[in-house]
């Protein structure tokens, strides 16, 4: 079984884009009529958001077209990438230590972590964090995808916090997703859009302990299977607020942060994620994160 899902994915990898968003715009929509706590979540989450229904509507396809192009991602030919603001980036290495790229769940977060090693990785390689897949053949198939040259992966246990921070402290970079929601102790409760979310403390405490630059960037999904379009942000544009030290303040910030992001497009954020759901128990390779990150 595992060795005929893996050959769909190959199979699906040869597909044109735009085929494949078509097909994703459509998986999107049944998944959307035919699961009510999905449904119920997606709008939900769009209203605290303060967007309105054609904003939730479309939402519905993009999230579709996200699962649909990662056999392309993963196994299929390059597609095509530009980028607005890459200027950031260059500012950014030129401070001689590592940066930390800040990516929320909007449009194709797949691609930039590939566009980053494509365009930098040669000088700046990035290591992005992942949580392995419970399946033996998706985590396989996951890790050859991305493993690639200038994009290396680490895990969320206790060695993979450790990986990322020798990454930073050496000069590279490294990449996160800071509105996933951590296991319980690994974060704290922080307003996204209008109510609490329990945010993770990882993304300040690497940019502390190894004084690393944080930069904003996503990846934005071209219309008709066009290609994607790399945006990169300042994390502060006045540069008069620097992440704070303290957990709650630097929550906040990182949150008003991936706010501005979404805004910018707020039709493909993944509004179907359980965002402000309770944070599960700590896992025991978990464990020990926050106290490794902080540099003890």
């Amino acid at each position: 079984m595992d060795a005929f899902i893996r050959l769909i994915f190959v199979l699906l990898s040869k597909l044109p884009l735009p085929l494949l968003h078509a097909g994703g715009w459509l998986l999107g929509w049944l998944s959307f009529l035919f699961s009510g706590s999905y449904r119920r979540r997606l709008l939900g989450n769009v209203r605290q958001g303060g967007f309105s229904m054609g904003v939730a509507l479309a939402s519905v396809g993009e999230a579709g077209k996200m699962v649909a192009e990662l056999p392309r991602l993963w196994l299929g030919r390059p597609v095509r990438v530009g980028w607005e603001g890459a200027a950031h980036i260059e500012a950014a290495q030129a401070h001689g230590v590592g940066v930390l790229y800040l990516t929320p769940h909007l449009g194709c977060f797949e691609i930039t972590a590939q566009a980053l090693a494509e365009r930098f990785g040669e000088r700046m390689p990035i290591t992005v964090l992942y949580r392995p897949a419970r399946q033996p053949w998706l985590r396989e198939l996951v890790a050859s995808a991305r493993n690639r040259p200038g994009l290396h992966t680490a895990p969320t246990t206790l060695a993979g916090v450790k990986q990322l921070i020798k990454a930073l402290k050496s000069g590279q970079s490294v990449g996160l997703l800071p509105d996933q929601v951590p296991p319980e102790g690994q974060g704290v409760w922080a307003p996204f859009f209008g109510r609490d979310a329990y945010t993770m403390t990882l993304s300040a405490r690497l940019v502390h302990s190894a004084k690393a630059q944080p930069v904003l960037i996503w990846g934005e999904r071209l219309s008709w299977g066009r290609g994607f379009l790399v945006h990169v942000r300042p994390f502060d544009p006045t540069h008069a607020a620097p992440m704070a030290t303290d957990a709650a303040q630097s929550a906040q910030q990182i949150n008003r942060a991936m706010e501005a992001l979404v805004r910018e497009c707020p039709q493909q954020y993944l509004w179907s994620y359980a965002r402000y759901k309770k944070p599960a128990g700590p896992d025991s390779a978990e464990a020990g994160t926050a106290t490794v990150a902080n540099g003890r």
